[in-house]
């Protein structure tokens, strides 16, 4: 079972409707979200390394729901790279 990719932006998770979150919040909630991925990711580690067996059902969703985390991380920083830019440009 694959997670499955919807059309909502993820940044928007932490803001009101209708605002625009500042460059500052988006990096913020970049790392957030890089870092939740990177405590997952060691968690699993741990786990695979302590168990005799794994169960390979909920280590996929386990590994698709790190993916789904830094690709949202990765978007927020995208957008964030992409309006810094936009107001750069608007000041020139």
């Amino acid at each position: 079972m694959r997670i499955s990719e919807d059309s909502h932006s993820a940044s928007s998770a932490g803001h009101d409707v209708g605002s625009t979150p500042t460059v500052h919040e988006l990096l913020n909630e970049a790392t957030e979200w890089l870092q939740y991925a990177c405590g997952i990711s060691e968690l699993l580690a741990e786990l695979v390394h302590e168990s005799d067996g794994v169960d390979s059902r909920r280590m996929g969703l386990a590994l698709e729901a790190i993916g789904k985390i830094a690709r949202t991380g990765a978007h927020c920083t995208a957008q964030a790279h992409a309006m810094l830019h936009w107001e750069r440009a608007r000041a020139a």
